[in-house]
């Protein structure tokens, strides 16, 4: 046998097949191991996976914070700024990163101090006490120029080094937040409303618009890439939309001016401790499409900036002896709406809608003469006018506002005919407008009403209504018979001021015909334009225009307690601006005169027509009285005294003439009617 046939023999003798068998079982045993181990650490990721991989991650200082949404503004119709969000930012500190090494405490202590009001023994408790926190709040909403310096001492770089600083500076962050502001304080502060924590809308546009203005937070998130970095990614915020408005605020400053003006005029006049009236409210509107310019109460008046501050309405005592309940229910009536909340007896105002039923229904023709003798017999009741005006017109019948010739027409349409056009102008129902709490107001059925119900409805007495009804149903009847939904809004604006959509004026429906809101304005014209209608001190020289007073008794028909008010318009030929202003309890001995409701709106509307453009059509002449006043100059003062006492008396009597209580004379109460009426429930 050859020498390398012999060596290969024993190589194979080396390699047998009992090692062959133990190569195997260690092979097998070996992937049995990586088996189990893979099992083993998918069990751990799937059990315990993400505990672990916190407790890594919060090694690495990884951190996932909220990016808040900007909430949108809200604007003027012109875009004057009336609500914004600015930036702020919390000081946020993470305890357990400065606890991580002694060599951060001391150093961070000291920026805080140096840079914030913060007391060093108490940022030291917080640190003990909270020692693995990842996030604790120790001031809340600084500016940005507030927190410059500690960023700037955080971040200092030494020239020389080319390094930080302060590089012991640890755990100190900044989160941003959004604050709510209103640039121009209480203005429009009940249309406006406001928001609490969370950016919820209380009351106002804040309330009703809450979803279009609020956005959607966004998050930034740190993970570790493969090479066990930290990063981050950011997933954007996205902002609230911005809601433009159709109020003016330069109209909305001049109302709420008038309005504060007024107060200030009769406040303690005749009740002491009283303001000008229990509340004044304004509403300027567009008759041709249903927008409000501005709308405003004394009542609901109040910092948009603090709005819980109570102590413009109360004194220091009474809010000390409020309890929170009381407290949260005396802030609602001031945040209130009252234009849209509230509801009352309208008085005269209401007596166009009574005339405009009858005529466009073919009851009557306008061309009807009425006798009124001071009172009308209506189921067993003498009500009573507020003059005995003989023989009247429809037309004059509306001018010297006379109940007697109203019930005439009333009760000649009839309860059927008069209840159906109380539904198509929308009294007692709630309109739509945009503004949360709305109330509807409270009118008689068809079942239900009596012949005395109609009566003293027919003059706008026991029914109820809001201020937004009547002046919704009135622009119907001033601009050809077209009732529009009311609006506050005009468009809504993404947060780069793109158009998301329009508000566009919705037209409901048709409450008369042209022909009898024609013959209804020329009433309204002769009511304010001629020396002979109840509304001529609401006039503005050089303007035509049109509108009704009104003085409603209150219950319990006291003769004391009066609602007056006006509603008017202007110009005749082209309504642009309708204007309704409501005094409830004027504070004067007299209340009765509609006198103190259409001074308050020729004031506004003296302001506000050149504004919006709406210029006089006739020229102003110049009356006997300015004449007379130029002859008094060259007078004794002797003559002078004597002229201007003539000339008080004079006015006074105007007034009287004027503004005599239209609705006053209401012979009995809502409990003093007969059995047959009595039993009617205002439905």
């Amino acid at each position: 046998m050859k020498k390398s046939d012999k060596r290969n023999k024993q190589e194979q003798k080396k390699f047998n097949r009992k090692m062959q068998m133990k190569l195997a079982v260690l092979f097998i045993v070996i992937m049995l191991a990586l088996i189990g181990l893979s099992v083993r650490l998918t069990y751990i990721n799937a059990e315990s996976g993400d505990k672990y991989t916190k407790q890594v991650l919060s090694q690495q200082q990884y951190d996932s914070q909220s990016i808040p949404f900007r909430r949108g503004d809200i604007t003027d119709v012109k875009g004057t700024i009336l609500a914004t969000s600015e930036k702020v930012y919390n000081v946020i500190l993470d305890c357990k990163v400065v606890n991580s090494d002694e060599k951060y405490i001391q150093p961070t202590i000291s920026a805080l101090t140096s840079c914030f009001e913060l007391n060093e023994s108490d940022l030291q408790g917080i640190l003990n006490e909270k020692k693995d926190s990842r996030y604790v709040i120790l001031l809340k909403k600084l500016s940005y120029e507030e927190i410059q310096t500690f960023i700037q001492m955080q971040d200092e770089i030494d020239e020389k080094t080319k390094e930080k600083k302060n590089p012991y500076i640890k755990g100190v962050w900044f989160e941003d937040e959004y604050l709510r502001t209103y640039p121009y304080g209480s203005l429009a502060s009940s249309l406006l409303g406001f928001t609490v924590s969370g950016n919820v809308g209380n009351w106002g546009i804040e309330q009703y618009y809450n979803d279009q203005l609020n956005g959607v937070d966004g998050r930034e998130y740190g993970y570790l890439n493969d090479d066990s970095e930290l990063e981050r990614t950011i997933k954007a915020a996205t902002d609230g939309n911005t809601v433009v408005t159709t109020i003016d605020a330069t109209v909305q400053g001049i109302v709420e001016k008038h309005i504060a003006a007024f107060n200030e005029e009769y406040r303690g006049s005749y009740r002491e401790d009283d303001d000008g009236s229990k509340n004044t409210s304004v509403i300027i509107a567009n008759p041709n499409d249903g927008s409000i310019i501005a709308m405003a109460s004394s009542s609901n008046h109040f910092d948009l900036n603090n709005p819980r501050d109570l102590s413009v309405y109360y004194s220091e005592e009474e809010i000390a002896a409020m309890d929170d309940e009381t407290k949260l229910n005396n802030l609602n009536q001031i945040w209130k709406n009252s234009c849209i909340t509230d509801t009352y007896e309208p008085g005269s105002t209401a007596k166009p809608f009574t005339v405009a039923s009858a005529i466009d229904s073919g009851k009557i023709t306008g061309n009807e003469t009425y006798t009124c003798n001071g009172f009308l017999n209506v189921g067993g009741w003498d009500i009573g006018c507020n003059a005995t005006h003989g023989t009247v017109t429809v037309e004059q019948a509306l001018m010297k506002s006379c109940n007697v010739a109203l019930m005439h027409i009333a009760l000649t349409e009839g309860k059927e005919v008069f209840t159906k056009y109380q539904s198509i102008f929308n009294i007692g129902k709630k309109t739509g407008i945009d503004l949360p709490g709305e109330a509807s107001g409270i009118i008689y059925s068809l079942e239900n009403m009596g012949q005395t119900d109609l009566a003293t409805n027919a003059f706008g007495q026991n029914f109820n209504v809001t201020m937004i009804q009547m002046v919704s149903a009135f622009s119907s009847i001033i601009n050809g018979g077209y009732y529009y939904k009311p609006h506050v809004a005009s468009k809504i604006l993404d947060s780069k001021g793109a158009t998301v959509s329009t508000v566009e004026p919705v037209l409901l429906k048709q409450t008369i015909s042209k022909s009898t809101s024609d013959k209804l304005k020329q009433y309204l014209y002769k009511t304010v334009c001629d020396q002979a209608g109840t509304g001529k001190t609401a006039r503005v020289e050089g303007y035509e225009m049109g509108g009704k007073t009104g003085t409603a008794e209150k219950q319990n028909r006291d003769k004391i307690n009066y609602v007056v008010s006006f509603l008017g318009y202007v110009p005749q030929d082209d309504p642009q601006v309708v204007i309704y202003v409501v005094i409830d309890e004027p504070n004067v001995e007299k209340q009765s005169n509609s006198i103190y409701a259409q001074k308050v709106a020729k004031g506004i509307l003296e302001e506000i027509l050149p504004y919006l453009n709406i210029f006089p059509t006739q020229a102003v002449e110049k009356t006997e009285q300015s004449t007379q006043t130029t002859q008094e100059a060259s007078q004794t003062s002797e003559s002078t005294t004597q002229e201007q006492s003539e000339q008080e008396q004079t006015t006074q009597e105007n007034i009287e003439e004027s503004s005599t209580s239209e609705n006053a004379a209401l012979p009995y109460q809502l409990g003093d009617l007969n059995e047959d009426d009595s039993d009617n429930e205002q439905n």
